[in-house]
C-alpha cells in the first residue's frame, strides 16, 4: 500500500529545481500513507513528474522500489495498492515467452510486464486486486491512470491554471492536488449538497470543482500535447455489466452446492490476500462478515492468525465481548482494547487531517482506533468489507422491499397521519418504549437506537416511488438545497441500471455497492488504515466473488428477516451458529450523547450562525433548528449534524 501522486505540465511549465521541489512537496503530503521510502521521475521534456511514498509489503528489497521502469524502458509505473495473482501471471507470462529478465519479486514488476505484453486495457482485465496507479508511456507521450474494480483505492485527478501554465495534477487523497500552484480550491456547491444528503461526496465529483475522482473499473488517457483535450474515463469492467452476465447466467443447483462453489472462491481468495512479506492478521467484530474471513484465514494457516477489535464501555457500540468468543472458538492470537470516551473524542480533532474531504460516516471514529491499534502489531489487516452490499447484510435489504410494497398502496393523507404518530414521542421516548418491552419481544424485533428508526420511518412514509423511498433512506438531509447556499443539486445521478435487474432488493444491493461503497465504505477504512500506515484488504471484493454472486438467487441472500444466508451457512461449518445470532449492531460511536456532553462546546463553536453567514456556504436557520431540537432531546439529529460538523471542521482545516 503506498501514495502516488504527479503531474503533467503543459507549456514551459517551471525550472527543473521548483520542479523537483513541487513534486517532492506533493509526495510528502502521503508520507503518511508510505513511510518507508519515497521515489521520484520527471520526464523533463514532456512535463511529466511522478511521485511515490513505499509501504513495503511484497519484496522489501531495493528492487520493489518506485517509480519503477520496464524492462524495455519504454513504461514508468508508480502503483498504489496489490495485485493478488501476480504470481499467477507472473507464470503465464514466463509460459508464453512475454516475460522480462525478473529483477526482483514484487507485484509492480508483474504489472509493467503485463502492460508491455498485452496492452493497457487487456492488462488492467487480467489483474485481481486493489490499485490505483499512473503509467506512463515514454514512447507514446502518454499518461494512464487507472482505478480498481470495486473503488477500493482512491484516485483524484485535474486540471488548472497556475503561474506556470496549465497542467494535470492527480494523487491517492487530495492534498496532494492541494500542493500543486495550479489547484484551484474552490468548493463546488453541488458536491457539497450531495456530501449533505449521503455523507460523502460521490465520485466522480470532489468537494473541490477542480478536482475528480476516477471511478472504479476506469482508466483515463491523458495526451502530453494539448492542455484542452480532457478525455472522459473508459470502462475496463463495470458492475453493471458483471450483473447483467450473472442474471443472464444464473446459478442452477442446490443451495448446499452454491455454498461449496463460494466457499471455495473465498479460500482463494483469502489464500491469496494473505500473501504479504511482513506481519498480517485481521479486524475482527464477532460478526458474519469479519468471522467468516478470520475463520477461512485460519483454516489455511499453520499458525494463530492475529486479529483486532475494539470495545465500548456503551454496550450500544459495543461487540467486543462477541468477538472475543469467536475467536476463543477459532484459536486466534487475539487483542482487544476497550476504546474510553477520552479516545474516541481524541480522534476528532484528527479527521479532517485524515479524510481531506469532507465525510462523516460516524464510523469512521472505531476504525481509526482499530486501524491504529492493529498497525501496532501487524503492517496487514483482512477486513469483512462488502459482505453487507454483496450478500443482502443492511436492514433495507430485507425490510425495506416488504415496507414499501405496504407503503406503495397508502393514501397519502393515511401516511402523514402514521408519520405524525411516529414523531409524537421523541426518539429518547421510543428507547424507553422499547427498553420496558425488551424482555418480552422475540430477538428480531430487538433493535439499536429504535427510537431513532422509528423517527426514520416517519420520513420514509412520504415517498412518492421505489427510488425515493431508497433516496430518504439513505439520505442525511432529504432536501440538502434548503441547506446549502446558492445551489440546486437537483436529484443525484443514478448509475446505469443493469438490463433485467428487478425486485426492490437486488435493485438497492447494486445501488449500495456502485456508489455506498466505493465513496463511503472504502473511503472510510482506506483514510484511517492509512492514516496509520497500514494496509487494509477485503477478500469479499475480489471481483470473482462479486461476480458469482451476482448468478445466486435472492433466496439465498434473504430468508426469514435476515439477509446473508449463504455466508452464514458457510460460516457455521467453522463457528457454531450461536456465537453470531444477534441483531446487526453496525460500528459507530456515540455521537449522539458526545453531542449534548463533551463535544457540546466545540459543536457551538462550529455551529455559530454568525460564523456560518460569513462563511456563506449554509444557511444558518435549518442548521440551528437541528442543533435546538437535538441538544433538548426531542430528536436525534445526530447523524445531521456530524454531517455539517465535519463539513465545518473541515473548513477550518482546508478552507
Amino acid at each position: 500500500m503506498c501514495g502516488i501522486t504527479g503531474f503533467l505540465q503543459y507549456g514551459t511549465g517551471p525550472g527543473p529545481d521548483e520542479a523537483d521541489r513541487l513534486l517532492r512537496r506533493m509526495t510528502d503530503c502521503l508520507t503518511h500513507r508510505g513511510p518507508d521510502a519515497d521515489g521520484y521521475f520527471q520526464d523533463r521534456e514532456a512535463g511529466l513528474a511522478l511521485g511515490h511514498r513505499r509501504l513495503s509489503i511484497v519484496d522489501l528489497s531495493p528492487q520493489g522500489a518506485q517509480p519503477m521502469h520496464g524492462a524495455d524502458g519504454r513504461f514508468v509505473l508508480v502503483f498504489n495498492g496489490e495485485i493478488y495473482n501476480f504470481l499467477e501471471l507472473r507464470a503465464e507470462l514466463d509460459q508464453a515467452g512475454l516475460a522480462p529478465s525478473w529483477r526482483g519479486g514484487s507485484d509492480t514488476e508483474v504489472i509493467l510486464a503485463a502492460f508491455a505484453a498485452y496492452g493497457v486495457e487487456a492488462a488492467l482485465g487480467r489483474f485481481v486486486g486493489m490499485f490505483a496507479l499512473a503509467l506512463w508511456d515514454r514512447r507514446e507521450q502518454v499518461l494512464i491512470l487507472a482505478r480498481d474494480r470495486m473503488g477500493e483505492k482512491p484516485l483524484y485527478y485535474g486540471w488548472g491554471h497556475g503561474p506556470d501554465g496549465p497542467a494535470l495534477f492527480f494523487g491517492s487523497e487530495l492534498k496532494a492536488l492541494r500542493a500543486h500552484p495550479a489547484f484551484d480550491p474552490a468548493i463546488n456547491r453541488a458536491a457539497l449538497a450531495q456530501y449533505l444528503r449521503f455523507h460523502y461526496v460521490p465520485a466522480p465529483r470532489s468537494i473541490y470543482s477542480a478536482a475528480r475522482k476516477l471511478p472504479p473499473g476506469t482508466w483515463l488517457r491523458l495526451s502530453a500535447g494539448d492542455p484542452s483535450v480532457r478525455p472522459e474515463p473508459r470502462a475496463y469492467w463495470t458492475l453493471s455489466g458483471a450483473v447483467a452476465a450473472g442474471l443472464n447466467d444464473p446459478f442452477v443447483g442446490s443451495e448446499e452446492e452454491a455454498s461449496r462453489d463460494l466457499e471455495t472462491l473465498l479460500l482463494r481468495a483469502v489464500r491469496n490476500q494473505m500473501i504479504a512479506d511482513v506481519p498480517l492478521g485481521a479486524f475482527l467484530s464477532g460478526g458474519v462478515d469479519s468471522s467468516l474471513v478470520v475463520a477461512l484465514m485460519q483454516a489455511q494457516s499453520s499458525r494463530p492468525v492475529r486479529t483486532f477489535t475494539i470495545g465500548f464501555d456503551d454496550a450500544t457500540y459495543n461487540e467486543a465481548k462477541e468477538a472475543a468468543r469467536v475467536a476463543a472458538h477459532l484459536g486466534t492470537d487475539h487483542t482487544e482494547l476497550y476504546a474510553t470516551p477520552e479516545d474516541g473524542l481524541a480522534v476528532v480533532s484528527r479527521l479532517p487531517e485524515l479524510y481531506d474531504e469532507p465525510f462523516s460516516d460516524a464510523s469512521q471514529i472505531p476504525t481509526f482506533l482499530v486501524s491504529r491499534l492493529t498497525r501496532q502489531h501487524v503492517t496487514v489487516a483482512l477486513s469483512g468489507d462488502g459482505g453487507d452490499e454483496i450478500f443482502a447484510g443492511y436492514n433495507r435489504h430485507f425490510w425495506g422491499a416488504a415496507l414499501w410494497s405496504r407503503l406503495d398502496g397508502l393514501p397519502q393523507p393515511l401516511r402523514a397521519l402514521g408519520a405524525a404518530t411516529l414523531r409524537s414521542l421523541s426518539p429518547a421516548a421510543w428507547n424507553r418504549v422499547f427498553a420496558a418491552c425488551d424482555p418480552l419481544l422475540p430477538a428480531s424485533l430487538r433493535q439499536r437506537l429504535p427510537g431513532y428508526k422509528l423517527h426514520k420511518l416517519a420520513e420514509l412514509l412520504p415517498a412518492r416511488d421505489r427510488a425515493d423511498f431508497y433516496l430518504r433512506m439513505v439520505s442525511n438531509w432529504p432536501d440538502p438545497g434548503l441547506v446549502v447556499q446558492d445551489n440546486d443539486p437537483g436529484r443525484p445521478a443514478w448509475p446505469e441500471i443493469p438490463p433485467g435487474l428487478t425486485g426492490f432488493t437486488p435493485w438497492m444491493q447494486f445501488m449500495d455497492m456502485a456508489t455506498y461503497l466505493p465513496d463511503d465504505i472504502m473511503a472510510k477504512v482506506d483514510r484511517a488504515s492509512m492514516g496509520v500506515s497500514l494496509e487494509t484488504r477485503a477478500p469479499f471484493l475480489d471481483h470473482r466473488v462479486v461476480e458469482a454472486a451476482w448468478r445466486l438467487p435472492l433466496s439465498m441472500k434473504v430468508a426469514g428477516g435476515q439477509g446473508k444466508r449463504i455466508l452464514r451457512r458457510i460460516l457455521y461449518r467453522y463457528v457454531p451458529q450461536a456465537l453470531i445470532e444477534r441483531p446487526k449492531m453496525g460500528f459507530g460511536a456515540p455521537i449522539d450523547a458526545w453531542l449534548r456532553g463533551p463535544l457540546k462546546s466545540w459543536a457551538e463553536g462550529l455551529l455559530d450562525p454568525g460564523l456560518l453567514r460569513r462563511q456563506g456556504y449554509l444557511r444558518p436557520e435549518p442548521v440551528r433548528v437541528a442543533w435546538d431540537e437535538h441538544v433538548s432531546g426531542r430528536r436525534d439529529n445526530h447523524y445531521r449534524l456530524w454531517n455539517i460538523l465535519m463539513f465545518q471542521a473541515w473548513l477550518a482545516r482546508w478552507g
